[in-house]
């Protein structure tokens, strides 16, 4: 395999939850020997699991389908559901991973010695955690000249919010998605359980992490990087925000609908809960969509012959629509519209993406062998490079199951000194058991 981009840098990951995790899968995927830290004296809630680190079965069965589920053949609460915990299995690929606990003195020296010898140090808390431990830019550049750090809370590390804590839901909020998506007739109280905050945030760390290692590279100097997630994800919806700088104006929920102007949709078709989006934007995209239905005598109709009013008509139009799509399969409608240059696609579940042939044939999905979870397929990597052939290397990490390499070989421990950081509890791969 070709030499990856950023082999040879070392990254310490300090990150509970999703953003700061995902950031550094994305620095792992490609090259960058990342380390987790974790405590077996500090149980990571919606990191290592739901509640608790051993959950009864009962709860574990009851547990939400993907965004908070294990992998339930043979569960055992006995065993290690933590390192059978889907959302924390999803994004921590290609990692190595150690315990310490930075609560104790010993535990904060041996976290310096880690960042002495790395390039990159990452931690998505709240402020007031790396203040407490002791462990802030301001400490850790004098361990490590030259570091790397990026801080990636909700609220950034200023501002009255800052020492806020907040998930994805309540970032969410702040950056105006909640408001804006869903339907006309929906109350806020209406939302999803997946928050492509924590994807935005990770993904823009990703990125100024490699422009600070750039730099780096050009100067020698390291640098702090703070990066509020929640200001990564407003501009998402910039031209909302800039409609209301500009104008005034506060935008509303549309449904489906675009506030552009175009017909746009998601039609029932046939079959269990099947559906499929459609958009119609120019005029030859419309004479493409009437042929692709046979131009039945509706669309002849002067309530439909051009764009402004088809948009006044939209309501009707979508009945026409649906008239059709209902006879037919989602991936039927799709074809047949694509066929004419119409933009048409499918609304997917968990499965039909993962059986999708076009994925398939691309070769996403990456099988891995997680000792505790089997072999299962992995989503793979989010772009290919021409010159740079990769893919995934290893399943995700358990809990300090890079213990003995990291402590002796990274840090430099002699054996008895980490015999005496085992009797003390630094090291393991369990919680401890005053952990419920």
């Amino acid at each position: 395999m070709a030499k990856l981009p950023l082999e040879g840098i070392r990254v310490v990951e300090l990150c509970p939850v999703w953003a700061g995790p995902f950031c550094c899968m994305l620095l792992a995927d490609w090259g960058a020997e990342v380390i987790k830290v974790e405590s077996r004296h500090h149980f990571p809630v919606y990191s290592r699991g739901l509640a608790m680190a051993r959950p009864p079965v009962m709860l574990v069965n009851q547990g939400w389908a993907g965004y908070g589920a294990y992998m339930l053949q043979g569960y055992d609460p006995a065993a290690t559901p933590w390192n059978r915990f889907t959302m924390y299995n999803c994004h921590a690929r290609n990692k190595l991973g150690m315990t310490v606990n930075l609560r104790r003195p010993e535990g904060k020296e041996i976290f310096k010695r880690l960042v002495k010898v790395s390039d990159v140090v990452i931690e998505s808390n709240s402020p007031r955690v790396t203040a407490e431990l002791g462990l802030t830019y301001d400490v850790l550049k004098e361990v490590k000249p030259g570091l790397i750090m990026l801080s990636v809370p909700g609220f950034g590390q200023s501002g009255p919010y800052k020492y806020y804590r907040v998930l994805g839901a309540h970032q969410e909020g702040f950056a105006g998605h909640t408001y804006i998506r869903g339907y006309r007739d929906m109350d806020f109280t209406t939302t999803v359980t997946l928050y492509h905050t924590d994807e935005a945030g990770g993904a823009h760390g990703a990125l100024a992490v490699v422009m600070a290692l750039y730099h780096r590279h050009r100067t020698g100097k390291g640098q702090y990087i703070d990066m509020a997630q929640s200001e990564a994800t407003i501009p998402h919806l910039g031209e909302a925000v800039m409609d209301y700088t500009m104008n005034q104006r506060i935008t509303e929920r549309l449904g489906n609908r675009d506030y552009h102007g175009a017909i746009q949709g998601c039609y029932r078709c046939w079959g269990r809960d099947d559906w499929v989006n459609i958009t119609i934007r120019t005029e030859e995209e419309w004479e493409g969509f009437c042929r692709a239905l046979g131009n039945p005598p509706w669309t002849e109709d002067e309530k439909f012959a051009d764009p402004q009013s088809r948009l006044e008509n939209h309501d009707e139009l979508d009945r026409h629509i649906e008239e059709w799509t209902r006879q037919l399969g989602k991936y039927e409608v799709m074809h047949i519209l694509q066929a004419e240059g119409v933009p048409a696609g499918p609304v997917m579940d968990e499965r039909d993406a993962y059986t999708d042939p076009h994925v398939r044939e691309r070769g996403f999905f990456n099988e891995l062998t997680h000792a505790d979870c089997g072999t299962h397929m992995y989503p793979g990597l989010a772009w290919k490079m021409s010159k740079t052939p990769n893919q995934l290397r290893l399943p995700p990490v358990r809990l300090g199951e890079h213990n003995e390499y990291v402590y002796k070989q990274v840090i430099g421990v002699s054996d008895e000194e980490y015999q005496e950081l085992e009797k003390q509890g630094h090291i393991g791969t369990d919680f401890v058991p005053e952990i419920p």
